[in-house]
């Protein structure tokens, strides 16, 4: 027999809350008054929440973590789980990765749910945050009854800049969808108090595939430019230029990206849900998924092309950035690291550096710059464009962002 929520202690319980998504938003229910507490297994992450640190690059971040902590309206625990219990609503930010196969894997999320099940309570708000396979929302409303737990479950989607969080979420309409208008009520009080632009009221699989439809277009507008920069650069032709001539003062292109490295947790696994809930019948993102994930490759043939194939072999590869993004100290899949991989298969040696990363495998930037022959910029953090000639002098140098335009 399921228990009735009494007397909750807490108005929000972030269930994931140290990480990339759940920390920013719970700081920021927080900061709107509500009493929120994060629940995260990672001790290293908690304790340095609770000393007001983020365990993170986040803009802003410490500066409104300590509010929240001073205000008194933040807590952050490993346990026990009974925080749960004394919650309104519980947000969960465990998604649906993609397994070796490229399909959506449910794992993480069923195994969540049930170690927490015993916890939930009858009157509760169930929020799903982080990126899911379409009718997951409907899945665990059914798993939900099926239990006996009369809880209503909102599918509410995350699509923050990573970095930018606390600006976004002000600034940006919030996508809201429940299955009962007392569970969307709930959802829509609560991001209200957090946002200046609104929400905006969806059925849950037309939010899951907002989200996922968001993320595949931006995939796939990275890969038409990453095709022409390749389609330029086989023709011995700068791409620059063309990406210039194509946008200066001329509005339908103003938005046309850049070519570079298409990473990080979400825009490919998401490209890839979305194919297998298409029955894999997603060709556009399939082809994206070959262009994008084959630029380390196209790259590194292009460097053997342009020095040598024997001569490689006895040449140093600097890679500058392992980051997936500029200024990120996340690396979660970038192709820095499929870059260094695949160079290390045609270069005596592969030295790596990043300003935002600890990693064993980085080295100083001093020692890359000195002993590098070949210099490719992977991620363009904005320090790298302060890199002085003289360090660059005599090597080749691989810029497909155009990050160091004075120099090449």
């Amino acid at each position: 027999m399921s228990k009735k929520l009494l007397k909750p202690r807490f108005d929000v319980c972030v269930i994931g809350g140290a990480g990339h998504v759940g920390l920013p938003l719970g700081v920021s229910f927080a900061l709107a008054g509500k009493r929120t507490v994060l629940l995260d297994i990672n001790e290293v992450s908690v304790a340095s929440i609770m000393r007001g640190k983020f365990p993170f690059k986040e803009e802003k971040g410490d500066e409104h973590l300590k509010k929240a902590l001073k205000q008194g309206t933040l807590t952050a625990v490993t346990g026990p789980a009974d925080v749960i219990s004394q919650s309104k609503v519980i947000v969960m930010v465990v998604g649906t990765p993609v397994d070796e196969y490229l399909n959506p894997h449910f794992g993480a999320l069923e195994r969540t749910l049930e170690k927490y099940l015993p916890h939930f309570r009858d009157g509760q708000v169930f929020m799903l945050r982080s990126t899911v396979f379409p009718g997951t929302a409907e899945r665990i409303q059914s798993y939900f009854k099926k239990h006996r737990l009369t809880i209503g479950v909102a599918f509410c989607p995350e699509r923050i800049v990573q970095g930018k969080a606390f600006k976004e979420l002000k600034e940006m309409p919030q996508i809201i969808s429940a299955f009962d208008k007392k569970t969307l009520s709930s959802v829509r009080a609560l991001f209200s108090s957090i946002s200046n632009s609104g929400v905006v009221e969806v059925e849950p699989v037309e939010a899951e595939l907002a989200k996922l439809y968001s993320n595949a277009w931006r995939y796939i507008t990275f890969a038409v430019v990453n095709q022409f920069y390749m389609m330029a650069n086989d023709l011995g032709v700068d791409y620059t230029n063309i990406h210039k001539a194509m946008t200066l003062n001329y509005e339908r292109n103003k938005n046309l990206p850049r070519p570079g490295f298409t990473a990080g947790p979400c825009l490919f696994k998401d490209t890839m849900q979305l194919a297998a809930f298409n029955h894999n019948r997603f060709f556009l993102g399939h082809s994206a998924m070959l262009i994008n994930e084959g630029l380390p490759q196209y790259i590194m043939q292009h460097v053997s092309d342009r020095v040598g194939r024997d001569e490689l072999k006895k040449k140093t590869i600097g890679i500058l950035g392992m980051a997936f993004k500029a200024d990120s100290d996340d690396h979660r899949d970038s192709l820095s690291f499929k870059l260094r991989k695949v160079a290390s298969q045609h270069a005596r040696e592969v030295l790596c550096h990043d300003y935002f990363l600890e990693r064993d495998i980085l080295s100083p930037l001093d020692e890359v710059l000195k002993k590098s022959h070949i210099l490719i910029v992977a991620t363009p953090h904005s320090e790298y464009k302060m890199l002085p000639k003289s360090a660059l002098k005599g090597k080749v140098v691989i810029d497909i962002w155009n990050h160091l335009p004075s120099y090449t």
